[in-house]
């Protein structure tokens, strides 16, 4: 139940101050859009990638828990490296990696939801 909390969380705190830490960091009004594509894309690439693997895993965690743990893990690192990155392009793949961790957490969460 907790996960309904989590990922919200993730999505609030990435929407509201990801465009002002770019501009922090010296990007302008007019590049904000370009960093922001990282959102679609990883999804794009991501999601396919992380049903596949999920549903071939077996483990002790069962399908999908390892990939809610490790999204969980590299999300907070993400979270908390991104407004201390010394430049924008660290902050930019601090965000890549950001939508990339939320996707690995969220989308094995779909299918386990659906399937209890």
């Amino acid at each position: 139940m907790l996960r309904f909390y989590g990922d919200p969380i993730w999505l609030r705190i990435e929407n509201a101050n990801v465009s002002r830490i770019f501009q922090t960091l010296g990007s302008s009004i007019d590049e904000i859009p370009i960093l922001w594509i990282a959102a679609p894309l990883t999804g794009l690439l991501v999601q396919p990638i992380i049903g596949y693997m999920s549903d071939n895993t077996w483990g002790k965690l069962g399908r999908r828990r390892p990939y809610f743990l490790i999204g969980a893990i590299l999300t907070t690192l993400a979270i908390f490296i991104m407004p201390n990155s010394p430049t924008l392009w660290i902050a930019a793949g601090m965000l890549w990696i950001m939508d990339a961790s939320i996707n690995i957490a969220m989308e094995p969460f779909r299918v386990f939801v659906g399937g209890n």
